[in-house]
C-alpha cells in the first residue's frame, strides 16, 4: 500500500480548488475594474467628477481589472500559488514559534516553580543558621560576662587595662592581653 499516493492526491486536490478559487477571484476583480471604469465615465457625464479626476478613477480601475484577468492566466494561478504558499510558510513559521513558546512557557513554568521552592528553601535554611549562630553568639557572650574576669585566661584588651589599673594603680598596660591568673 503506497500510502504517499494519498497525500500527493490530497496536495493535489487542494491546489485544483485553491486555482479554481483563484480563477474566480480574478473574475470578480476584472468584473470590478470595468463596473468602475463604466461608473467613472457615467459620473464624468453627470458632471460629479471633473476631466482628472475620471482620469485618475478610470485609470486605478483599469489596473484592477487588468490584475483579475492577470489571474485568471496559468502564469496568475502560478503567482498566485506561490503568494499563497509564501503565506503558508509564514503562517507555519509562526504557529511553530507560537508552539516552541508555548513549550518553552510550560517547561520554565514547572522549572520556574522549582527554582522558587528550591531558592525558598536555601533561604529558609540560611535564616535558621544564622538565627542558630547569633544564639550561640549571644550564649557565649553571656556566659562571658557572668564569668569573673580574674579566672578567665585570656582577658579583652579593656578589661586588662582596667584590672591592671584597679590592681597596681598605673594607667599604662604594655599588653593587650595576658594569660593565666593573678
Amino acid at each position: 500500500m503506497n500510502r504517499a499516493s494519498n497525500e500527493f492526491s490530497r496536495i493535489q486536490t487542494d491546489a485544483e480548488a485553491l486555482a479554481t478559487r483563484v480563477k474566480s477571484l480574478g473574475a470578480a476583480m476584472a468584473g470590478i475594474g470595468a463596473a468602475g471604469t463604466a461608473i467613472g465615465y457615467v459620473a464624468n457625464q453627470f458632471g460629479l467628477l471633473n476631466d482628472a479626476e475620471t482620469k485618475v478613477f478610470t485609470s486605478a480601475m483599469m489596473v484592477v481589472s487588468v490584475m483579475g484577468m492577470f489571474l485568471r492566466t496559468s502564469a496568475g494561478l502560478a503567482v498566485a500559488q506561490k503568494v499563497y504558499s509564501a503565506a503558508c510558510w509564514v503562517a507555519t513559521v509562526a504557529q511553530n514559534a507560537l508552539n516552541i513558546s508555548y513549550g518553552t512557557f510550560l517547561a520554565l513554568t514547572g522549572v520556574g516553580i522549582a527554582v522558587i521552592v528550591a531558592a525558598a528553601a536555601a533561604m529558609a535554611y540560611f535564616a535558621s543558621s544564622m538565627n542558630n549562630a547569633t544564639a550561640s553568639v549571644e550564649n557565649f557572650n553571656s556566659a562571658t560576662a557572668e564569668t569573673p574576669t580574674h579566672t578567665r585566661s585570656i582577658q579583652r584588651a579593656g578589661e586588662s587595662a582596667v584590672t591592671s589599673r584597679s590592681q597596681s594603680g598605673s594607667s599604662s598596660d604594655a599588653s593587650f592581653y595576658r594569660r593565666g591568673v593573678e
